[in-house]
């Protein structure tokens, strides 16, 4: 009962969810800080099913505010 349009929409959010699962975040200074590779296929896949600019996902993966 679903719009083919939002099914599209909703797989495309899912499939983003489950690739920001598969992120390899790297801890960095004893666990204090992290960081995320730009080479990470799975982080260019959750930036371009969302339409986020991936250096912008990069850094406030890894940044409180």
């Amino acid at each position: 009962g679903v719009k083919e349009s939002h099914q599209m929409t909703i797989f495309r959010i899912i499939a983003a969810i489950l690739h920001l699962g598969n992120l390899e975040i790297q801890a960095e200074r004893d666990g204090e800080t992290c960081s995320v590779s730009s080479e990470d296929e799975h982080l260019n896949h959750f930036c371009g099913l969302l339409g986020v600019e991936l250096s912008q996902m990069q850094h406030w993966l890894c940044h409180c505010k």
